[in-house]
């Protein structure tokens, strides 16, 4: 009976160890942690969607990528660029976006981490993204990389933190992103652009201990991505899109079908494709750096689109021939050299 007892007991503490995975989730950190102070909150009538994990993200936000600023000419050009950044993200915060997406590879962690004390908004209203780069992949190496990310941030944890592209060692860093998730320092985890290569995908999803609770892909209504998200459907994974505005395509934004609905609304062509993001149940970071162009995104929540305007919308759709953006990651991915900041 004594040992009837003590094995109950140990499988009681073994079931009190698993997540919402699935799997054990052994216990690293006793006490508060960095992201335990998050209170996330729905600004600006801006939905709240619930991850796999139970955290909140607001579903619209800022994607702060600025491209043309991407060069490497010096520190002339990297100021430049986070000082655009900066401007960009305080504009948000105060337009009533609470949610910030960066990665290492844009460049600009260090002016949006300073657009955000700047803006005076409370950090923890504010959901946080940015992404490793795969030269940062690795066992104990994604860990340090981690640490410097936030430090160039000036942030205590991040809310989520992808793997930028599914290249070099993802597995080993995927184990390094588990245990920062125990740690508190981040508050959810990502994967973006792992629908490129389904063996790095079913790697993560399949094998890993704690699964993704959101991937990035390109999406917007010339790529609609029905089989990916399908995918993600089944496996509890949130969607969040990338290039929702078609990288900003002229074909795209002068669309008679969109001119249409937007003109029955009151409305532009860009708010209406947001807003259909919003109602396909999609999260959605376009970029811009202009003020009214960022108000303009936000400003999405006070219509809605009705039944046939999202059939007419849902109608163009070109599948994988309407995206911008496919590298076979299995011949390309040794293209990822180390970032120099």
């Amino acid at each position: 009976m004594k040992r009837f007892f003590s094995a109950l007991l140990v499988l009681t503490a073994l079931l009190a160890c698993f997540s919402l995975t699935g799997m054990a989730e052994p216990v690293e950190v006793h006490g508060p942690r960095p992201a335990d102070v998050s209170t996330i909150i729905s600004v600006a009538d801006v939905p709240l969607i619930t991850l796999n994990n139970g955290v909140q993200v607001p579903q619209l936000g800022l994607g702060t990528q600025i491209q043309s600023l991407e060069r490497d000419n010096g520190a002339a050009d990297r100021e430049l660029l986070n000082n655009t950044s900066h401007d960009a993200v305080v504009a948000a915060l105060q337009a009533g976006y609470r949610h910030l997406d960066t990665a290492h590879g844009y460049f600009n962690e260090r002016g949006v981490g300073q657009g955000i004390i700047d803006s005076g908004m409370p950090r923890a209203e504010i959901w946080v993204t940015s992404k490793l780069w795969p030269s940062e992949y690795g066992e104990g190496v994604t860990l340090a990389a981690i640490d410097a990310m936030l430090e160039r941030l000036q942030l205590d944890y991040l809310d989520c933190i992808y793997l930028h592209h599914p290249a070099g060692d993802y597995v080993g860093a995927w184990k390094d992103l588990e245990k920062a998730y125990r740690q508190g320092k981040v508050r959810a985890l990502g994967i973006s652009n792992f629908d490129n290569w389904m063996d790095a995908f079913n790697a993560i999803v399949d094998d890993m201990e704690i699964k993704p609770q959101i991937m990035q892909i390109e999406g917007h209504p010339f790529a609609q991505r029905l089989e990916t998200r399908t995918l993600a459907e089944k496996y509890g994974i949130q969607v969040e899109c990338w290039y929702p505005l078609g990288h900003a395509d002229d074909r795209l934004l002068s669309n008679d079908v969109l001119s249409a609905i937007a003109e029955a609304h009151n409305k532009s062509v860009v708010q209406i494709i947001l807003r259909w993001h919003m109602q396909e149940g999609l999260v959605a970071v376009p970029g811009s750096t202009n003020p009214a162009h960022i108000q303009e995104n936000i400003e999405i929540f006070d219509f809605e689109l009705t039944d046939d305007e999202m059939v007419q919308i849902r109608a163009l759709d070109r599948g994988e021939a309407g995206r911008y953006f496919n590298i076979d990651y299995q011949r390309m991915g040794g293209f990822f050299t180390t970032l120099n900041e």
